[in-house]
């Protein structure tokens, strides 16, 4: 089975790199949680040894998702941009705000650090417009000012 391209930039990928090294850091403290926690006796009713698991679990999953991630990513190339492309940062213009928007893939999306999806409505809606050049989403005019 092929497993899908993960877009990612240098920086997202670098984020993820560190998260997955603090997680698996962890590891031996969780390990030692519940260790401790099973030293209390009875399981069936031991909270500490249930959080514990639950932490682990939580922990360990993540793992998995990062290593996927790491293992599909195609690192996004920065150039400059003459038009709204995957990994540009373009500035906008809307309702006489600027806003400044990075174009990610959807792992690193994070809408309120500016951060959004080339596959997010408003993400589709701005690819392959060149500065000036505007679209309209969710009623809402979006002028290109400038794309880096």
């Amino acid at each position: 089975m092929k497993k899908n391209t993960v877009n990612i930039t240098k920086d997202g990928k670098k984020a993820l790199e560190e998260e997955l090294k603090e997680l698996v850091a962890r590891r031996p403290e969780i390990a030692e949680k519940i260790a401790t926690a099973r030293a209390f006796g009875d399981l069936s009713e031991n909270e500490e040894y249930s959080s514990a698991r639950s932490e682990q679990k939580t922990v360990e999953n993540r793992i998995l998702e990062i290593e996927d991630i790491l293992k599909n990513a195609k690192v996004i190339r920065s150039a400059a941009h003459a038009k709204v492309a995957l990994g540009a940062t373009v500035k906008v213009k809307v309702d006489g705000k600027q806003k400044t928007y990075s174009i990610v893939g959807p792992v690193e999306a994070n809408p309120l650090e500016g951060k959004i999806s080339n596959e997010s409505p408003i993400g589709k809606a701005l690819l392959g417009l060149a500065a000036g050049e505007s679209t309209t989403w969710n009623g809402k005019t979006y002028k290109v000012v400038e794309i880096a």
